[in-house]
């Protein structure tokens, strides 16, 4: 399971805040569903964004997945 996950983000309050919605979002999840969350669940979990703010859902799920694949191509 996730029990620590932390972020690094620089740019808009949205990609900060979507950032940090998804280690909300998966702590306490092991890494195959953490893996799954996608850029609506994050939007969801803030009670929506922009349409122009959109992207910045895609990019913290996207973020999300490529941690997981590094982390795990470590563990071999």
């Amino acid at each position: 399971l996730i029990d620590d996950i932390s972020f690094q983000t620089f740019g808009c309050a949205a990609a900060i805040a979507t950032s940090s919605m998804i280690t909300e979002l998966a702590k306490g999840k092991t890494l195959e569903e953490a893996s799954n969350i996608t850029r609506d669940d994050v939007a969801e979990s803030l009670d929506g964004l922009p349409p122009i703010k959109l992207h910045c859902s895609n990019l913290a799920a996207d973020a999300l997945r490529d941690a997981i694949k590094k982390y795990r191509e470590n563990k071999k």
